[in-house]
């Protein structure tokens, strides 16, 4: 058999048949055709160009994502190990580390003579998880029931606590907080630590939590000074919250320290040479100018006299006389009103440096250092003194009734003439008046460093109309705390040089490095001269003449063997329904010197509304006698001569 002709298939054309031409529609498959018979040759198709362009693009597309996914992955490589590395390395090392607080000592408050008043305590305060306790003691009786059920299994751990704190927790309380529904209590007083610890061992299912706790050995001795502090549950440490606990918190309460160390993950297991520590620094010691023996005795004397007077309450305080430093300073209310209150709620306040109140004549003390500094009179000068003065409109009297006396302007201060003290006024002017009010520290602070301390309340010298005027040199229309006024017998005392009264001594680190509290810079008031010459005139406040025009307004004052100046005073208090002076309340004050020759010690008294006026005097009498004997003041070295009062 002769082989067929083979020819090639035009890619246009098909097999012909029949002498018939007939086109053939390939699909573009993508793929070689397979042959239509033996011998025959596969058809070729051609993928059309719009399509290939398509699948391009595609194929492009999808490069250009996968080429933006690896550089966003490279981007965040970079900035995961660089920018973050220090970030999440200490994400890493907090979830394996593990930090205990070092709690810092609150330093101590102690008295000038180094007695604590003041100082901090480690105890323990129990906690308990009631409902666990419940379920886990129900599941211990479930699988064995021989041990108690959880009702009686909560009772037994009460009668324990009960035994164990030997009362303090008792077995109702303990009984109570365990058979409450809470997840978690803390419960009971505060505890020692060992006695904490004990109920723990013996009943693990009882936590306790570190505290610190404030003692106050003295109890209320100084306390309106001292204040009170207590625990913050969320800075876990002890704040000042009054007194000067609350103005020395940041020397007193130090910085904590922490103990760090890393554990195996999922494990409390350390770490062998992880443990690192950053050692607390305790607070600082306060060593305060106050003698503690002398404050427990000016309180009991004070508050004994408000009792017996009937007074609303009292306050006094005890300066040194050179150095302005307060070595007491007390302020009691009447009998019963401390009931029941907290030690911060008793000593919110100190009344003897916060609430101003009118002096009375104690105030003649700046008209009568005016007169002798620029000599307008002498301690002998005789002043004709009618019962009554006019000034700007008011009438102004003496507190007895009397002719015209030719008193020795001595006697003026000594009888506590209104009348006088306002005729010489109103020769010393009202400039250099307002500039004495200045120079003996009234109408601002002192700077003692008592939280809340009034300046008082001095009247613009613009305000001051001849009426006013007429009340200044008297003692009324402004107002002084206790402290201000003694302050102003200071300046006196120290031959006319005011030193602002401080109630800190020094500090003490924890190395026993002391440092002394600065000292105020004292103010010239007036000269030495003058100084001397007002100690001398107020000797006659105490003095017991011969006959009554020749004695003081308080002789009761006067202290054998010791020579003493002072000064009364009796100032009515506003009365609200009227608008006006109160013709039965008053306020009763007294500053005086011990001794008048060579002073130590100034001391000003204020009882508030007392049965009497006249019950400053032996007050004052019974401290300054307290303090001859304390500390071993020698006697005068002769007895004051009596002085004269009034021109014979």
């Amino acid at each position: 058999m002769a082989p067929r002709d083979r020819k090639r298939a035009s890619p246009r054309q098909g097999p012909q048949r029949g002498g018939t031409r007939r086109r053939t529609l390939v699909r573009p498959t993508g793929k070689r055709p397979e042959s239509g018979g033996k011998g025959k040759r596969p058809r070729l198709s051609r993928t059309p160009r719009t399509k290939v362009a398509a699948s391009g693009r595609r194929l492009g597309i999808g490069r250009l994502f996968l080429v933006l996914v690896l550089v966003a992955s490279g981007v965040k490589l970079v900035f995961v190990q660089g920018f973050e590395a220090g970030a999440l390395s200490e994400q890493v090392d907090d979830q394996l580390m593990t930090r205990q607080p070092i709690f810092a000592e609150r330093g101590a408050i102690t008295d000038v003579n180094g007695r604590v008043l003041a100082f901090s305590a480690e105890a323990r305060q129990l906690y308990a998880n009631p409902r666990l306790l419940t379920e886990q003691q129900r599941e211990a009786h479930r699988k064995d029931p021989e041990k108690p059920n959880a009702e009686e299994w909560k009772r037994r751990i009460a009668r324990g606590i009960a035994e164990i704190t030997r009362g303090r927790i008792s077995e109702r309380e303990a009984a109570e907080a365990l058979f409450s529904d809470e997840r978690f209590l803390y419960f009971g007083p505060l505890l020692d630590p060992g006695v904490a610890r004990q109920v723990h061992e013996r009943y693990p299912q009882i936590g306790s939590e570190y505290r610190a706790v404030r003692r106050y050995p003295a109890g209320s001795v100084a306390g309106d000074i001292v204040g009170a502090a207590s625990w913050r549950k969320g800075e876990r440490k002890i704040r000042g919250t009054v007194g000067l606990e609350n103005a020395l918190d940041d020397r007193l309460s130090g910085e904590d320290g922490v103990r760090i160390s890393n554990t195996a993950m999922g494990s409390s297991l350390v770490i062998p040479g992880t443990k690192r520590i950053k050692a607390a620094e305790p607070g600082s010691d306060v060593r305060l100018t106050i003698d503690s023996d002398l404050q427990f005795v000016l309180n009991r004397t004070l508050s004994s006299y408000v009792d017996e007077y009937g007074a609303l309450g009292g306050s006094a305080v005890v300066l040194d006389a050179r150095t302005g430093k307060v070595r007491a300073l007390s302020h009691v209310d009447s009998s019963g009103e401390e009931s029941g209150k907290s030690r911060a709620q008793r000593h919110l306040s100190n009344p003897a440096v916060t609430t101003p109140y009118e002096p009375g004549s104690v105030n003649k003390l700046v008209t009568a250092a005016g007169a002798i500094e620029h000599g307008i009179v002498g301690p002998d000068t005789v002043l004709r003194v009618p019962e009554k003065i006019e000034m700007g409109g008011a009438t102004v009297r003496d507190a007895w009734a009397h002719d015209t006396l030719p008193l020795t302007f001595r006697g003026v201060l000594a009888k506590s003439s209104n009348v006088g003290t306002l005729m010489t006024a109103k020769k010393l002017g009202k400039e250099r008046f307002a500039e004495l009010l200045d120079g003996f520290g009234l109408g601002r602070p002192t700077g003692v460093a008592l939280p809340g301390e009034s300046s008082g309340v001095v009247p613009p010298r613009k305000q001051w109309s001849d009426t006013r005027f007429a009340n200044l040199p008297i003692g009324q229309g402004l107002s002084m705390t206790v402290l201000q006024m003694a302050g102003m017998y200071q300046a006196i005392a120290n031959d006319g040089v005011r030193i602002p009264p401080r109630v800190i001594e020094s500090t003490v680190d924890a190395d026993g490095t002391e440092s002394a509290w600065p000292r105020p810079d004292g103010v010239r008031v007036v000269s030495e001269s003058t100084a001397e010459t007002l100690r001398n005139m107020l000797r006659g406040t105490v003095q017991r003449g011969e006959t009554t025009e020749q004695t003081g307004t308080a002789p009761q004052a006067a202290l054998d063997g010791y020579q003493i100046a002072g000064k009364t005073g009796t100032a009515q208090k506003p009365d609200p329904a009227c608008h006006c002076y109160s013709n039965s309340k008053y306020w009763a004050t007294f500053a005086g010197i011990v001794p008048a020759g060579d002073p130590r010690y100034v001391v000003g008294i204020m009882l508030d509304e007392p049965e009497s006026t006249h019950a400053v005097a032996p007050l004052f009498h019974d401290v300054a006698a307290d303090l001859t004997r304390r500390y071993d003041i020698p006697l005068s070295p002769e007895p004051a001569p009596e002085l004269a009062l009034r021109a014979r």
